[in-house]
């Protein structure tokens, strides 16, 4: 289960996200940064990232925590920034925020060389979950800890943006050779012998119950929330089935 913490400060917004995520304290002393259900392109993106993110943790990579975040409406009324306070009034309720790693810095593959067998795990979980945010411009990746952190899932999973099409999606070919690490990986086929066996149905039926029900269904009522987290457990399990027509290399 994801805590829900209330949002009691709004403390900056980070203005390199182009969906205006912002820097948030809560009542449980913590910071987060925080993703808004009235940004981009709505609740899908903070679906993508509970599903992705939330999946990555238990495949063993590194991912800040999640909370959910309640924002009061009062909040909004004590921002200057026109701009700011209209996302945030429009996002009063339940948000998303990822804890806030304090002197973390993006990474650079150049400057700290990844280990082989790492970049590869990441290369084809970015395969599996479509994610085409993780290229060498914006690499969604942290140094902390002298560690890799994963970080920014929202443009991940976009075949939930067209339902209709989605059926499509999950032999899809991913497109790696802009990928931050596609140069440092080793063999993708090593790391989805090591990983695809634990992508289970009952992994992927708990992670999908972590998204809260009206994050999943369309304003136009068109489906479900218990339709659209089976949705998302088929397309996973069909993504894996079809890894040759995907798996960088194209092999598994």
């Amino acid at each position: 289960m994801i805590p829900t913490v209330t949002g009691t400060r709004y403390v900056t917004p980070l203005r390199e996200g182009g969906s205006l995520p912002g820097l948030v304290e809560a009542d449980d002393e913590g910071t987060y940064v925080v993703k808004f259900r009235a940004a981009g392109q709505g609740p899908k993106v903070l679906a993508a990232e509970i599903i992705a993110g939330e999946l990555a943790r238990r495949l063993g990579f590194r991912v800040p925590d999640l909370v959910l975040v309640e924002m009061d409406p009062r909040i909004a009324r004590h921002e200057p920034d026109e701009e700011v306070q209209e996302l945030l009034a429009a996002s009063s309720g339940l948000n998303l925020g990822m804890d806030f790693l304090p002197g973390a810095f993006g990474f650079d593959p150049e400057a700290f060389p990844p280990d082989a067998e790492e970049a590869a795990r990441v290369l084809w979980f970015d395969g599996l979950i479509n994610n085409v945010d993780r290229s060498w411009r914006n690499p969604n990746l942290l140094r902390w800890h002298r560690e890799l952190w994963l970080i920014d899932h929202g443009a991940a999973l976009w075949f939930h943006h067209d339902w209709p099409r989605a059926g499509t999606a999950a032999g899809r070919p991913f497109r790696s050779e802009d990928h931050v690490l596609v140069r440092h990986a080793a063999d993708p086929a090593t790391a989805h012998r090591e990983l695809a066996p634990k992508v289970t149905e009952s992994l992927l039926t708990e992670i999908t119950a972590l998204v809260p029900d009206r994050w999943l269904v369309d304003e136009d009522g068109d489906s479900d929330a218990f339709h659209r987290r089976a949705a998302y457990v088929d397309y996973f399990l069909r993504r894996i089935e079809s890894a040759p027509s995907w798996l960088p290399g194209g092999t598994a």
